[in-house]
């Protein structure tokens, strides 16, 4: 079979790593607590930022919230290469802008991430990625953003939704761990 997964937020806890930079960045201490209450993905207003102060700041700071330490989800990789391991499929698409792509695919790589030639996509817009699942011709498809997610209601492809407080209104079938992958597939 073939699985596709995004990667921010799906595979790794990009908000909430990045969540900690702009603490350390503008010297405050804003719980987790409101990080986990976000009920959109922008995570500046945690910060009393405007939509523009936002930009900017997560712009400055891409390569670290990228590049650096970002931790996996528990049991992403382990899982990913149990997929692998039992001849399926694995393939990244991931929307982050086409310069980040030979750097995300070495980081994923760095990161212990089972990544084939040609099973790595990058560089395309959110509503851009079902047409790269519909060529693929995925089984199943992972991701975290709503918008995302809704455009492959056409599809035969069978979406899961990880779990995340801004994606709540979504009845798809959900990721809460990825130990529960596994499961479902048995199921």
């Amino acid at each position: 079979m073939k699985f596709g997964f995004d990667i921010d937020d799906t595979l790794i806890n990009l908000r909430e790593h990045a969540f900690h930079i702009y603490n350390r960045k503008l010297n405050q201490n804003i719980s987790l607590d409101v990080f986990h209450a976000l009920t959109t993905m922008e995570i500046h207003e945690a910060f009393g930022l405007t939509k523009e102060e936002g930009g900017k700041l997560w712009t400055s700071l891409r390569d670290d919230i990228y590049y650096s330490d970002c931790a996996p989800f528990p049991h992403a990789r382990e899982i990913l290469h149990e997929l692998v391991k039992q001849g399926h499929e694995v393939y990244y698409i991931t929307a982050r802008a086409k310069e980040h792509t030979e750097r995300t695919r070495d980081w994923l790589i760095h990161n212990g991430f089972p990544v084939t030639d040609g099973h790595f996509f990058c560089g395309m817009s959110d509503t851009e990625k079902v047409h790269i699942i519909e060529e693929l011709e995925l089984d199943y498809y992972f991701d975290d953003k709503p918008a995302v997610l809704e455009t492959l209601s056409q599809l035969p492809v069978k979406a899961y939704v990880k779990d995340r407080s801004y994606n709540q209104q979504l009845d798809l079938p959900r990721i809460t761990s990825w130990e529960q992958l596994l499961e479902e597939l048995k199921s």
